[in-house]
Parts: C-alpha cells; sequence; structure tokens
C-alpha cells in the first residue's frame, strides 16, 4: 500500500519522528482506503455546468506500483465556466500522452455529462487534436501561447531567449490576425538575420498549422 509514493513503513517511520509514536500499518492502510474513496467518488461525480473554455494538459508523476517507480501521465482538464470561475471537471490517470490515453480521458468526461464547451486549448500534441474532434468536433482548438513558447525556446540559444521572447510577444500582442501575420513574417525575416534560420523555419511552420 502506498500513499503519494511513500510506503507504509516509510509513513510509519515519519509519524514517529513528528509526534513521536508510531501508526500502525492497519491505521494507514483504512485512512488510504477513505481518501481513495472519497477520491473515486469525486473523479466519477455528475458534471452539470457548462464549461464553454477547456484547458487539456497532461502531468507526468511517479508512482510506486509493484515495488517499482514507474512515470504516470495525469491528464488534466481544466474547466473555465460561464462565471469566469476555473474549476476541474476531472483527472484521469493514463500511460502516457497519446490519443488512446486522450480518447479514453475525453469519453469518460463526456459521460460525466461535460457539454458546452466552444474551444479547447492545449498544446500541439496531434493525438489530442484528433481526440478533441472524435468527441468534441463542434469546439475550436487553440494552441496554448505558453506551450508555443517553451516549444520555440527548445530551438534556441540560451542567451537569446529574452530577445526572442519579445518578438514573440509582439505577435501576440497584435489587435487583428493581419497584423498578427505581417509581425510572424517580420519575426522570421529577424530569426534568420540572427542566423537562427531553424526557429524561423519552426515558427513559419507552426503559424501555418490550423
Amino acid at each position: 500500500m502506498y500513499l503519494a509514493g511513500v510506503s507504509v513503513q516509510r509513513v510509519e517511520d515519519i509519524t514517529a519522528a513528528l509526534w513521536g509514536t508510531r501508526v500502525s500499518s492497519g491505521t494507514i492502510s483504512k485512512l488510504n482506503q477513505r481518501i481513495y474513496g472519497q477520491i473515486e467518488e469525486w473523479r466519477n461525480h455528475p458534471i452539470e455546468d457548462d464549461f464553454p473554455y477547456v484547458y487539456l494538459d497532461g502531468v507526468v508523476l511517479k508512482r510506486s506500483w509493484g515495488g517499482a517507480v514507474k512515470n504516470v501521465s495525469v491528464l488534466v482538464a481544466i474547466g473555465v465556466g460561464d462565471d469566469g470561475f476555473r474549476r476541474i471537471p476531472g483527472i484521469v490517470e493514463g500511460t502516457k500522452e497519446d490519443k488512446a490515453g486522450w480518447s479514453g480521458s475525453l469519453r469518460h468526461l463526456q459521460a460525466r455529462g461535460l457539454k458546452g464547451i466552444r474551444l479547447v486549448l492545449s498544446d500541439a500534441c496531434l493525438g489530442r487534436q484528433e481526440s478533441i474532434g472524435d468527441f468534441y468536433p463542434d469546439a475550436k482548438w487553440q494552441r496554448c501561447i505558453v506551450h508555443f513558447y517553451r516549444n520555440v525556446f527548445s530551438h534556441v540559444p540560451r542567451g537569446r531567449v529574452k530577445e526572442v521572447s519579445r518578438m514573440l510577444q509582439a505577435i501576440h500582442a497584435s489587435e487583428y490576425l493581419e497584423s498578427a501575420r505581417h509581425k510572424v513574417t517580420e519575426v522570421e525575416k529577424k530569426l534568420r538575420d540572427m542566423k537562427l534560420s531553424s526557429v524561423a523555419d519552426w515558427l513559419g511552420s507552426a503559424w501555418q498549422r490550423p
């Protein structure tokens, strides 16, 4: 039995160090079962509110299982309701961030009543985009700016990151689409002048993606 990757034996040691007495393994197991029951109840409760905007992302965590530590992808949906407040409609544990994993996550959310989605925001993971189209074909998709910047910076030398960041911010600060397109052309040229042709190519191809 494990709690947040910590074995029962380790929890006993921690309680002894903190409070001078050990909590029995039986007590820990009972507490775990109670917590897991509450978590499962929350994970499967009906979703009654509409969420016009939904952010989808995955977090890779370490999990102890069968005496080994493995990477597990936790697929998270963060919704913005009509009231403008963010809430988490659901979290699903998957083996990895691929179409099968995200299809299972979205199927679970849809079955619980997630509806009213007008815009989904995520990174450019192809499997995720395909899954969104399968379950919410009427929802539009927008690339997450944070992930976009991270993708660009992975191609930029560390000493040029701030400069390139200001260039990207100028694109996203454009008030109109045509202005943004013009700014992209300018930034591509500047990047080539800075001997960052591979970054310019990546930016151009990323801008053309749907």
